[in-house]
C-alpha cells in the first residue's frame, strides 16, 4: 500500500486534514469574517487592544490557549492592524507561521515570520524581533539553509543579550537561540561545539524551571552523542528527555524521543525493540501533522523491517518517508531515505537499483553541503579562537613587563633625585614626575581607547561572518581575497597601536583596507575615492596612528547606512598653508540632524566616543611639535536647504 493510499483509507486522518486545510485557507484571507469568531475571543481582543501591552509575556498569557488556532490568530492580526497595535500583530503572525512550519509548509512559514519581523522592527520591539529571528532560523534550518539560519539565530542572541535587565521571555529566547545555534553546529557535524551550546541552554533551563526546554536540550545532546557513536550515553539523554516530555504531556516530544531511542536500538542491532516503539507512532505522528517527524518515523520503521528480513514492508515504509521529504522540501530526510534504500537493495541483491539510490544520495549530499568547506570553516574558527587567546596572553605579559619597568624607573629616579638635588629639589622633581606620569597615563588611555574603537568585537564578528558566507557559498576566491584583506587590516591596526604616529601614506592604506571590508556589508554600494594634490609627499607627512578612521566610520554608519540610492565618500588631501595640510572627508549621507534623530529612535543607544578620542590625540600630537591643529564638521545643504551630506576638515601641522 502506498503512502498516498494509506491516507485515503484512513477517514479520521482524512477528515482532520481537510479541516486543517480549511482553517489554514481562512487564516490567509485578507479579512476574517467575524461570524466565525466566538464572542468571548472578540472581547479578549478588544480588552488587549485597549491595554496594548508591549511585551510578549502579557500577550501570550492572554492567548496561550488560542495561539495554535490560525483563524483566531488571523482575526487578532486583523483587529490589531486596524488599531496600529504592532506587537499584537507580530505575535499573531509569528504563531500562524509556526503552525505552517509544523505542517512543513516552510515557504508560507517564512512569509509570515518575515512579515512579523518587519512589523517588530517598525515597533522597535526587541521582544518580537528576537522571537521572529529565532523562528525564522528554525524554518531555514528545517530546509537546510544553514548560513541563513545561523545569521538569524546569532542576530536573535545578540539582541537578547544586549538587554540589561532581561525579562523571563528574553531569558527563554536566549535559550532558544543557544539551542538553535547548537542544532546548526550539529548539522555542520561540529558535535562538541553543539553540545557546549546545548549545555549552556540546559543550565538556564534549570534556572527557569523550563521543563520543555530541558526535554529539548537533553534530546539534542542525545542526538550529538549518537552521531559520535556514544550510544549508551545517547540513550541516557533520550530517556531523560522522554521523562520530562511525559511530565508535561508533550505529544510531539514523546514521538521524537521514542523515535530516537528506536534508532539507537537499530544501531545496536535490536530491531524487535525498535519496532515496539515505532509502530504505535505512525498514526500518532500523522495526526500531529509534523511531516518532518512522520517521515523519520516511517524511514526508521523501514530500516527495522529490513533488518528483520521483511523487505517489501521495509521498502514501502522507507518510500513513504521519502515521498514526504520530497513533497515538503526536506533535503536531509531525502538523503537518509536514499541511503537506507541503497542498503536495502544491496541486501536483496539488486545491485543496479542500489547503485541508482546511492547516486541519488550522493547527489543530494553534495547539494546540502560540501565537506571540504565545512572543514575549512572549522579551521578558520579554530585559528581565530586560538589567535584570540594567544593575543590576550601576550597583552597580559606586556602589561606586566611595563608595570615592572615603570616601578624600577620610578625607584631609580627617586633615589638619584634625592641624592643629587636635596630635599627641596626632590619635592619639586616628584611633583613634576607626578604630572608627567598623569599625562602619560592619559595618552596611554587614549591610545588604548583608540585601539578598542578599531578592534571592537562587533566589527570583528561581522567581518568574519561576511567571510563565512563566501565560504559556505563555496566562493573560495572571494573568501580568500577578503580573508587576506581582513588579516592585513588587523595586522596594521595592531602595529599602529604600538606606535605614536605614522605616515599619511600608511594611514590611507589602512583606510582603504577598512573600506573594502566594510563595503561587503553594504553589498559594495559605496563609491569611495581618494584625491591627493600632486605636490604632496604622503611619505613625509606624519599623523597620529588610526586618527582618520573614526570620521570615516561615522560617515558610513550614521550618514550613509540609512540613506537610499547612490552612496559616496571622498577623501581629499590638499595644502592649505606652508605649515599645514588639510584632509577632507565628505559624504552624501542624510546629514547630522537626521542621523541624530535615527540614533534617538533606537532602543539601544551607544555613546560614540571615537571623535572625542581622536581630537584629544590630535591635540597631544600638535602639542609635541609646538604647533596647532583644527577639526571642523560642516553640514552640507542643497539650494533648497535640504541636507545633502556632511564634510569633515582635519587640519594638521606638516612636520
Amino acid at each position: 500500500m502506498s503512502c498516498r493510499e494509506s491516507f485515503i483509507l484512513n477517514p479520521i486522518a482524512l477528515k482532520a486534514r481537510w479541516v486543517l486545510v480549511l482553517l489554514l485557507f481562512l487564516c490567509t484571507l485578507n479579512k476574517v469574517s467575524a461570524q466565525f469568531i466566538p464572542t468571548t475571543f472578540k472581547k479578549k481582543v478588544e480588552k488587549l487592544i485597549t491595554a496594548s501591552p508591549k511585551e510578549y509575556t502579557p500577550i501570550n498569557t492572554e492567548f496561550k490557549r488560542e495561539k495554535r488556532d490560525t483563524v483566531l490568530m488571523a482575526y487578532l492580526n486583523q483587529e490589531a492592524k486596524k488599531a496600529n497595535y504592532y506587537e499584537a500583530q507580530a505575535y499573531a503572525l509569528n504563531h500562524i507561521g509556526r503552525t505552517f512550519r509544523n505542517l512543513s509548509q516552510f515557504d508560507k512559514a517564512e512569509m509570515y515570520h518575515k512579515e512579523a519581523l518587519k512589523i517588530a522592527e517598525e515597533a522597535n520591539s526587541i521582544d518580537f524581533r528576537v522571537l521572529s529571528h529565532n523562528w525564522l532560523g528554525v524554518v531555514y534550518r528545517r530546509t537546510d539553509a544553514i548560513k541563513t539560519a545561523l545569521d538569524h539565530n546569532q542576530e536573535a542572541l545578540e539582541l537578547a543579550e544586549s538587554v540589561e535587565n532581561p525579562s523571563h521571555h528574553i531569558k527563554r529566547s536566549i535559550n532558544v537561540s543557544l539551542n538553535c545555534i547548537g542544532n546548526l553546529y550539529q548539522t555542520l557535524e561540529q558535535y562538541d561545539l553543539a553540545i557546549e551550546q546545548f549545555k549552556k541552554a540546559l543550565k538556564l533551563d534549570y534556572e527557569l524551571d523550563n521543563k520543555l526546554g530541558l526535554a529539548i536540550n537533553y534530546q539534542n545532546i542525545g542526538e550529538c552523542l549518537e552521531h559520535k557513536g556514544e550510544l549508551d550515553q545517547a540513550l541516557e539523554n533520550y530517556r531523560k528527555s522522554l521523562a520530562f516530555n511525559e511530565e508535561i504531556n508533550n505529544v510531539m516530544g514523546r514521538i521524537l524521543c521514542k523515535n530516537s531511542i528506536a534508532q539507537v536500538h537499530l544501531k545496536q542491532n535490536m530491531p524487535h525493540a525498535a519496532l515496539v516503539l515505532l509502530e504505535p507512532l505512525h498514526e500518532l505522528s500523522i495526526q500531529l501533522g509534523d511531516n518532518f517527524i512522520t517521515s523519520s518515523v516511517f524511514i526508521n520503521t523501514g530500516w527495522a523491517q529490513s533488518k528483520l528480513g521483511n523487505f517489501k514492508k521495509a521498502e514501502n515504509h522507507i518510500k513513504k518517508g521519502l515521498d514526504m521529504a520530497q513533497r515538503y522540501n526536506m533535503p536531509s530526510i531525502e538523503l537518509l531515505a536514499y541511503g537506507h534504500l541503497a542498503e536495502l537493495e544491496t541486501v536483496r541483491g539488486n545491485y543496479k537499483n542500489a547503485l541508482e539510490y546511492q547516486k541519488k544520495a550522493d547527489q543530494r549530499d553534495k547539494q546540502i553541503t560540501s565537506g571540504r568547506n565545512l572543514r575549512y570553516m572549522h579551521d578558520v574558527i579554530s585559528r581565530y579562537e586560538a589567535d584570540k587567546r594567544n593575543s590576550e596572553i601576550a597583552d597580559l605579559a606586556k602589561e606586566n613587563e611595563l608595570v615592572r619597568l615603570r616601578l624600577r624607573k620610578n625607584q631609580t629616579t627617586f633615589l638619584v633625585s634625592a641624592l643629587a638635588i636635596g630635599l627641596i629639589a626632590s619635592i619639586l622633581y616628584i611633583l613634576h614626575r607626578k604630572y608627567q606620569s598623569q599625562n602619560e597615563k592619559r595618552v596611554l588611555s587614549l591610545e588604548q581607547n583608540m585601539l578598542r574603537s578599531q578592534m571592537n568585537p562587533h566589527f570583528l564578528f561581522n567581518s568574519l561572518n561576511s567571510i563565512k558566507l563566501y565560504i559556505i557559498n563555496n566562493d573560495q576566491k572571494n573568501a580568500v581575497h577578503y580573508l587576506n584583506k581582513f588579516s592585513k587590516l588587523v595586522r596594521k591596526i595592531l602595529e599602529a597601536s604600538s606606535s605614536k604616529e605614522t605616515t599619511l601614506e600608511e594611514e590611507l592604506e589602512t583606510l582603504e583596507l577598512y573600506m573594502n571590508i566594510e563595503n561587503i556589508r553594504f553589498s559594495n554600494e559605496i563609491d569611495f575615492e581618494v584625491n591627493i594634490d600632486k605636490n604632496i609627499d604622503l611619505g613625509q607627512i606624519k599623523i597620529p596612528s588610526l586618527a582618520l578612521q573614526p570620521f570615516l566610520e561615522n560617515a558610513l554608519w550614521h550618514g550613509l547606512s540609512p540613506k537610499e540610492g547612490r552612496k559616496k565618500v571622498s577623501l581629499d588631501v590638499t595644502h592649505k598653508t606652508n605649515g599645514h595640510v588639510t584632509i577632507t572627508i565628505e559624504d552624501n549621507g542624510i546629514g547630522r540632524e537626521a542621523a541624530h534623530i535615527n540614533k534617538e529612535n533606537r532602543v539601544l543607544k551607544r555613546k560614540s566616543v571615537g571623535i572625542n578620542i581622536t581630537k584629544e590625540r590630535l591635540a597631544n600630537f600638535a602639542k609635541d611639535y609646538q604647533n596647532s591643529f583644527e577639526v571642523q564638521i560642516i553640514d552640507l545643504f542643497d539650494d533648497n536647504g535640504k541636507a545633502r551630506g556632511t564634510k569633515v576638515e582635519v587640519e594638521i601641522p606638516v612636520i
